[in-house]
């Protein structure tokens, strides 16, 4: 325990004793107080108002109407001061008696009069008797609480004499015997204190000092050297740009790598502030604006006339020193990893995607048409067979054309290209649009699509009208295909601020919400569920909202339908 957690502790409890042993003190005195006070105003003024009345009855004789206005007088003050029980009772029927009285007086019922009075003034002394007894049982518990406390605060009083100049005396003494030993260059001398938390982390830190001195002493500079040189040829080799930077952002090493990258010379930045540099150099500059949170778009730097890709990294450098436990933070390396091969690859892929997407688009549109043409009657009847097949081609084109077209439009997010017309168009007109194209779908499961509006004619949305539609599109089909046989999908629209927000709710099994933050990444599907789609369609459609500056996301959970919506800037 710490030494100061035992003074707080001891003192504190001394404090509180007394503090306590003030208030118990308090609280009886008052208590004292109290009883003392029922004594005189209740029982005490009983007495004498009954002593009163009895003077008043012997000398009804002699002054008669003075007497009479005496004793009903006293007979008031009493009936408002009933303390005791049976003093009621015994006041009403001194009331009745005197009554009588007063109608007629005679020596029996001046006799019962004596009685009342004499009743009255008994059962008061009994109570002062009693509250007597209380208040001595008061006195007595007082006197005990008060020695038993005053007796409990000098016992700690005097542990912490006898106690407390000892336990901060001998761990001094034994480290002044140390620090001693340790300037006649002993350092395998060391301290173990035992008792209080303060004396045993200085015990740790003198330790720590005697070890590193230990260590110091038995060093050699040259090895030393040679480590640091072993470290900068393997950090010089790598095909990574390093940067390193220490606490306050002085650059201590840069490799060879990051010197081409950077166009900077070893002798002229090191031991300068990364700030100081980056004055006078574009890339620097870039990577320190982004030091605290490195972004995670890869950086394109042109070397040797050549676009080449860099991932940051920022790694910060924490070191356990000899004979400590906690880390401490010495500085950070900036990390640029060369990934231009890997982006090259992916250009390929995309560029691949976009030829051959496009490529396929136009025969597989032919060959829809041929099923089209094939279909029709003209040409000839059909029997049940022929037309089942010409049905499926058809639908495996029409799934063709959609992969095909997803396919696009990956491509032309993945390469940057997405080609926005952004206008103000009305945010029923595109809900219209969305509605006709999949009204032959919704129409194959007998499935209703309800329009809600909630905002004015003069509401309109800054959107592109063509991906808006398409982003529509794609939420109403999933609503379809996850909504059960004769079922309703619920759009609504509706002005949230400066946004205005699409909705789609379908009666679906849902999703659960372990999926929601997947449900938007490229080639996902909720598992278990049979889908023939290819997991584009809601990667696509952040894509086409995020670049008109909206927000998507969805709503859902599982047996309770879906919401999938989005939003966009009101014009």
């Amino acid at each position: 325990m710490k030494l100061k957690t035992k003074l707080t502790l001891g003192v504190g409890l001394l404090f509180l004793l007394i503090v306590l042993l003030s208030v118990i003190g308090s609280v009886y005195i008052n208590k004292l107080k109290s009883d003392t006070e029922k004594i005189l105003t209740a029982n005490y003024n009983s007495l004498e108002f009954s002593k009163n009345m009895l003077l008043a009855l012997d000398n009804i004789d002699t002054d008669s109407a003075i007497a009479v206005k005496d004793f009903q007088k006293y007979n008031k003050l009493q009936e408002k001061n009933l303390t005791e029980f049976g003093e009621k009772e015994a006041t009403q029927n001194l009331n009745l008696h005197f009554n009588n009285y007063l109608k007629g007086a005679t020596r029996e019922k001046e006799k019962l009069i004596r009685e009342d009075l004499s009743r009255i003034m008994s059962l008061n002394m009994k109570g002062i008797e009693r509250k007597s007894d209380i208040a001595i049982i008061t006195a007595e518990n007082a006197t005990f609480w008060i020695v038993s406390l005053g007796t409990v605060c000098f016992l700690i009083a005097f542990i912490l004499l006898f106690n407390l100049p000892q336990t901060i005396a001998e761990p001094i003494d034994q480290l002044t015997f140390s620090i001693r030993q340790i300037a006649n260059k002993n350092y395998s001398e060391r301290v173990h204190f035992k008792g209080s938390e303060e004396f045993n982390s200085l015990a740790e830190s003198f330790n720590v000092m005697a070890e590193k001195l230990q260590e110091y002493e038995s060093s050699s500079l040259s090895k030393q050297l040679m480590e640091k040189k072993r470290i900068e040829t393997l950090v010089n080799n790598m095909h990574d740009a390093v940067i390193g930077l220490d606490e306050n952002h002085f650059i201590y090493m840069i490799n060879d790598e990051a010197l081409k990258i950077t166009n900077l010379h070893k002798e002229e930045i090191i031991g300068k502030t990364a700030h100081e540099v980056a004055v006078n150099n574009d890339l620097l500059r870039e990577l320190l604006k982004n030091i605290d949170h490195p972004v995670k778009e890869p950086m394109k730097i042109v070397r040797d006339n050549k676009e080449n890709y860099f991932e940051q990294d920022i790694i910060p450098i924490n070191i356990t020193k000899t004979g400590e436990k906690e880390k401490k933070y010495i500085g950070k390396v900036i990390l640029l990893r060369n990934i231009t091969p890997f982006k090259e690859l992916d250009f390929a892929k995309t560029n691949f995607i976009a030829t051959i997407s496009h490529e396929l688009k136009t025969p597989i549109s032919a060959i829809k048409m041929g099923v089209q043409l094939l279909g029709n009657q003209k040409f000839g009847a059909l029997n049940e067979q022929q037309q089942e097949l010409l049905k499926s081609i058809n639908e495996d084109g029409q799934r063709l054309l959609d992969i095909t077209g997803e396919l696009l439009n990956l491509s032309q997010v993945e390469s940057g290209n997405i080609r926005l017309t952004i206008e103000k168009c009305s945010p029923k007109e595109i809900v219209q649009a969305a509605v006709k194209n999949v009204e032959k779908l919704a129409e194959q499961k007998n499935i209703s699509i309800q329009s809600e509006y909630v905002l004015s004619e003069e509401d309109y949305v800054t959107a592109d009208f063509d991906k808006t539609v398409w982003v529509m599109n794609n939420f109403l089909t999933n609503a379809v295909k996850h909504s059960y046989q004769d079922e309703a999908i619920h759009i609504k629209v509706e002005k949230m601020d400066s946004l205005i927000q699409f909705s789609i709710t379908d009666t679906g099994c849902g999703i659960d919400e372990k999926y929601h933050r997947q449900i938007f990444d490229r080639y996902f599907q909720v598992p278990g569920e049979h889908q023939n789609g290819t997991g584009l369609g809601l990667a696509i459609s952040k894509n086409f909202i995020e670049k008109q500056n909206g927000e998507i996301g969805v709503k859902s959970s599982l047996n309770h339908g879906s919401t999938f919506y989005f939003r966009l800037p009101a014009a």
